[in-house]
């Protein structure tokens, strides 16, 4: 059973957005059911999830406007290459550290005003090293993020060169 070309963009931008909010669920789920407490970067990762979801059902709302639907898959590209530099840089060097609050991460959750407007989702309770020791599946969670940007992307770079 195969999908047919005409048919491919639009299904992989619901299936990007579908798993990009469920991620978020996912995250969610962990913090508050589980006590996986978030840190700066896990907080950053969430929101760039969200952002991907968005744009990625913006693009599959825009299936008859061709260079639309390219311009939201062009921006998911982006979001995801900056998930994916998030995830590394959180399990490569953050992790490593006792703290990393005033690094950029925290400075965007802090300047966006993210705790504020949605607490439950984005309030940072963690240092990145104590994030670093929750696991799931034997792999941290910033390296599940990680293969996920990169799933996403690489989707992205398929639906970007399909008519």
């Amino acid at each position: 059973m195969f999908i047919q070309p005409s048919k491919l963009p639009a299904r992989a931008l619901a299936g990007m957005a579908a798993a990009s909010f469920a991620a978020v669920a996912v995250a969610y789920v962990a913090q508050h059911q589980f006590g996986v407490k978030p840190c700066p970067w896990c907080v950053l990762q969430r929101l760039l999830f969200l952002l991907i979801g968005t744009a990625s059902f913006l693009g599959w709302l825009m299936q008859a406007k061709r260079a639309l639907r390219q311009g939201f898959v062009v921006l998911v590209l982006m979001l995801c290459a900056a998930g994916l530099t998030a995830a590394v840089f959180q399990h490569e060097v953050a992790s490593q550290s006792a703290s990393c609050a005033l690094g950029l991460a925290d400075k965007i959750v802090t300047a966006l005003n993210l705790e504020d407007l949605w607490p439950s989702m984005f309030m940072i309770t963690a240092n990145c090293a104590d994030a670093a020791a929750y696991r799931f599946v034997g792999l941290p969670y910033e390296v599940w993020s990680g293969m996920l940007f990169l799933g996403l992307g690489a989707m992205g770079v398929v639906v970007l060169g399909k008519r």
